[in-house]
This record gives structure tokens, sequence and C-alpha cells, in this order.
């Protein structure tokens, strides 16, 4: 069951940071006054319904992580939070169409063979 909260806590936050990066490519630049920034935002969290998902997400993302903790050391559980990683750069070429170069996809490889070295000898 560990595993399960790992998982959902690494599929929240993905779907948490794909859903902000989408609603606010869709909105105008933000004023320049910290005030009028602060107020911009709270605005778009009471009255975009994705973006309040986004929060919610991200508070679902911190319930897993806590039920993960329950299960796991903190330096075995981390590594895995990478993985999110991976899997947004994945989506973002896709869903946003950015560019996808031989630097991304080596630092992408390094990060999913550092999870496989650090969750090497783990019992539980």
């Amino acid at each position: 069951m560990g595993y399960l909260y790992i998982l959902g806590c690494v599929l929240f936050t993905v779907y948490g940071q794909l859903v902000l990066k989408w609603r606010m490519n869709q909105q105008q630049p933000l004023p320049d006054g910290l005030f009028d920034k602060v107020f911009e935002l709270i605005k778009l969290i009471m009255f975009d319904p994705f973006i309040l998902s986004g929060f919610v997400s991200a508070f679902l993302a911190s319930l897993f992580w806590m039920a993960a903790m329950t299960k796991f050391s903190l330096s075995f559980a981390y590594p895995f939070m990478s993985s999110a990683f991976v899997i947004v750069m994945f989506f973002s070429v896709f869903l946003f169409g950015e560019t996808l170069n031989l630097y991304k996809i080596t630092g992408t490889g390094l990060i999913v063979a550092g999870i496989i070295v650090l969750s090497q000898g783990y019992t539980v």
C-alpha cells in the first residue's frame, strides 16, 4: 500500500503542475504591482475551477505524502518524487509544445537512474 501512497502523491503533483500551467497560459500577464499581482492570483484561485483543482490536487498530494511517510523512510521515498519531473517533462512536450533536446533527455535519464539506484536494497 505504501507504494500507492507515493504514486498518489506523484500523480496529484503532476496533475496540479500541468493544470496550473495550462490555465496560466490562457491568462493575461500579471500586473506590475505586488498588491495587484496577489489580488489577481487570488481572483484566479477563487473563480477558475481548474486553478482551484490544481490547489486541491496539491493538498491531496500532501495527504498521500503524509501516508507514505508512515510506510517508508524519507531517504527512500523522496527520490520517487523526482519521477514527477519526468512525467511533467513528457506531458509538457505533448500538451504545451515545449522543446525536448539532448540535455533534457540526458537529465531525465539521470533522474530515472538515480531513482533506480536509490531504491535498491530497501526493505519495508
